[in-house]
């Protein structure tokens, strides 16, 4: 029986499973749970400098956020853009507590990834590159992940940091500036 009720909440939306998690349904959870549990930890990867321990962290935090206040969610609105918000208070609210909205760049830490690409540029690129983004703004970095790395839509990014588009755009294009301008030095590599 348990199996036909998870495999028919895998054929659910994901505000259809919110409101059966309301009723404290387990199934309904694990479902969710596995439609978002790896996404949003790559947010929090990607947002906290690639620490995995207080990435998982934050994963479980807000996975136990959504069963408290699941009664809270609107069902006019998308359930993803309701856990990318969540997700991004947690993450001002994290780095408000770090006091490093200012200073991201004398915070970063170990830049080691694994599964890289095999060849020694390539690896000296994706350093690069996430060192880059890492640099960026609390707010620059917020809307440049969720736009490239998580790849939501300019409207789904303004719902969920809470600005118009056209701010959305602007951090963006900021964003986009800055870390061209630090990839300036592998344009004049990829032309030798």
């Amino acid at each position: 029986m348990k199996n036909k009720l998870q495999k028919n909440y895998h054929n659910q939306s994901d505000e259809a499973l919110v409101a059966a998690i309301c009723r404290r349904d387990a199934d309904a959870f694990a479902v969710l749970y596995d439609r978002y549990g790896q996404r949003m930890y790559r947010y929090f990867y990607r947002m906290f400098w690639r620490d995995a321990t207080k990435s998982e962290d934050f994963t479980q935090e807000l996975f136990l956020k959504i069963i408290e206040k699941a009664a809270l969610f609107n069902p006019s609105f998308q359930f993803k853009t309701w856990v990318y918000a969540i997700a991004a208070n947690m993450c001002k609210n994290e780095f408000r507590r770090l006091q490093i909205a200012d200073n991201f760049s004398e915070n970063i830490q170990d830049t080691t990834v694994y599964n890289l690409p095999e060849t020694i540029d390539n690896q000296l690129f994706e350093a690069h590159l996430r060192t880059s983004i890492d640099q960026l703004g609390e707010l620059q970095k917020q809307c440049f992940v969720l736009r490239y790395q998580e790849e939501l839509s300019l409207r789904e990014i303004s719902d969920i940091v809470g600005c118009p588009e056209g701010t959305v755009k602007s951090r963006l294009h900021h964003a986009l500036r800055k870390v061209a301008g630090q990839m300036e030095m592998w344009r004049e590599v990829k032309r030798v």
